[in-house]
């Protein structure tokens, strides 16, 4: 190889590492900030869902918050995933303390085509999740009490679908709480 290829490799090696320096500094240093934020995140989701909250405790074996009002328990909450028309939609889920009757739900995460799909995280959309029991938790053309989104079938399909699934797998292995 002559001195004058050997310049460009060498300039490419450089930046390489250069870059991979700079992003595990990054990496290093927003972690905490990045964690925290996903914890007040999940914490204003909380309250939304539940405007009595006073603290809410995590179990990282199963996944579930316990929502606590005047040191009472007030409900229970847990992730899910849809697969929806422009990925995976994450959804946090209340149930009351009952484990048959849901507080509501939010949608944490989704990338559903804007106008269309993404309409999944309008009140219209969510509000309809609000106190209604597990068994009504189907889209209302299959008997349920959830009314799909015009144009957007695969995403209101896809959280009813996650929600569901998610519930009848926590209750199916003994309830939430």
């Amino acid at each position: 190889m002559r001195k004058s290829e050997a310049y460009p490799v060498l300039f490419l090696t450089f930046v390489v590492l250069v870059a991979v320096v700079v992003l595990t500094l990054t990496n290093s240093i927003t972690r905490d900030k990045i964690a925290l934020a996903k914890k007040q995140a999940v914490a204003e989701m909380l309250s939304a869902l539940f405007p009595n909250m006073d603290s809410f405790t995590y179990d990282d074996k199963t996944g579930t918050y316990t929502i606590l009002a005047d040191k009472t328990t007030i409900g229970y909450a847990f992730t899910a995933e849809g697969r929806g028309y422009g990925g995976p939609i994450d959804i946090l889920i209340g149930l009351k303390p009952d484990n048959k009757t849901l507080q509501g739900i939010r949608i944490i995460s989704q990338q559903e085509t804007p106008g269309l799909g993404a309409k999944i995280v309008e009140a219209s959309f969510l509000d309809q999740f609000s106190g209604i029991s597990v068994d009504q938790v189907k889209l209302a053309r299959n008997g349920g009490k959830i009314d799909a989104i015009t144009g957007a079938t695969i995403s209101s399909t896809a959280v009813v679908k996650g929600v569901r699934n998610a519930i009848e797998q926590r209750l199916g292995k003994g309830g939430t709480g």
